[in-house]
């Protein structure tokens, strides 16, 4: 088993691409940085965000993604999966995002990362991979990635170990997370996860109508 490790920390700035006719902005190009990146506020330096309405802030601040999830992809999908691919700010091995609890905080680098959510794909990600059905896959698969708050600045570097300094006691995990927008019976047990972010909260309140 591998021990638990930052594989690459992967940094984009905001483009401009052309997508079915129309001119969109993207900062879902991510690529890997060498040396120590730091981490300040909501972003990694170098690193940004189209659309702040959806994408980074204090409960995006971060994206990891693992080389385990990857393999299932590689092995699911026709195209190559280089770190960065799914626009993750870090790629991570020897550690099963899928089952990380939310609230669950890490030490990687200088920094300490909370994990506040999962991803939700949005269609950048199947304009990224150059397939427009793909986020619906990838939602599919419960292998979300990990949306991370930023709890210490600090930097991180590849090579580093990743720590989980607390778990906490709710059992909640971000695949039980993506169940929930499927099956609304698991909603209620979100209201156990202190911190939810907006969007969850509602969910566990059932003030959103899940299809």
């Amino acid at each position: 088993m591998t021990d638990p490790r930052v594989l690459s920390v992967n940094v984009g700035a905001v483009r401009e691409i052309e997508w079915r006719g129309r001119w969109i902005t993207t900062g879902i190009w991510k690529t890997p940085v060498e040396g120590r990146v730091a981490l300040r506020g909501v972003n990694f330096a170098g690193d940004d965000q189209a659309d702040r309405t959806v994408h980074g802030g204090p409960d995006k601040s971060v994206y990891a993604y693992s080389r385990e999830d990857y393999e299932f992809w590689r092995g699911e999908e026709a195209f190559d999966t280089p770190v960065g691919l799914f626009g993750e700010n870090l790629t991570v091995e020897g550690i099963d995002l899928s089952s990380a609890l939310v609230g669950e905080r890490w030490s990687v680098g200088t920094t300490v990362l909370e994990i506040a959510q999962p991803r939700m794909p949005c269609f950048k990600l199947g304009i990224r991979v150059g397939d427009a059905h793909f986020p619906r896959r990838f939602q599919r698969a419960g292998r979300p990635g990990a949306y991370f708050r930023v709890i210490q600045e600090g930097d991180v570097g590849a090579g580093d170990a990743v720590r989980v300094l607390e778990r906490p006691a709710h059992g909640i995990t971000l695949r039980y997370m993506t169940e929930v927008l499927t099956d609304r019976a698991k909603a209620a047990a979100l209201r156990a996860v202190p911190n939810l972010p907006e969007f969850w909260n509602d969910i566990a309140h059932g003030r959103i109508e899940l299809e």
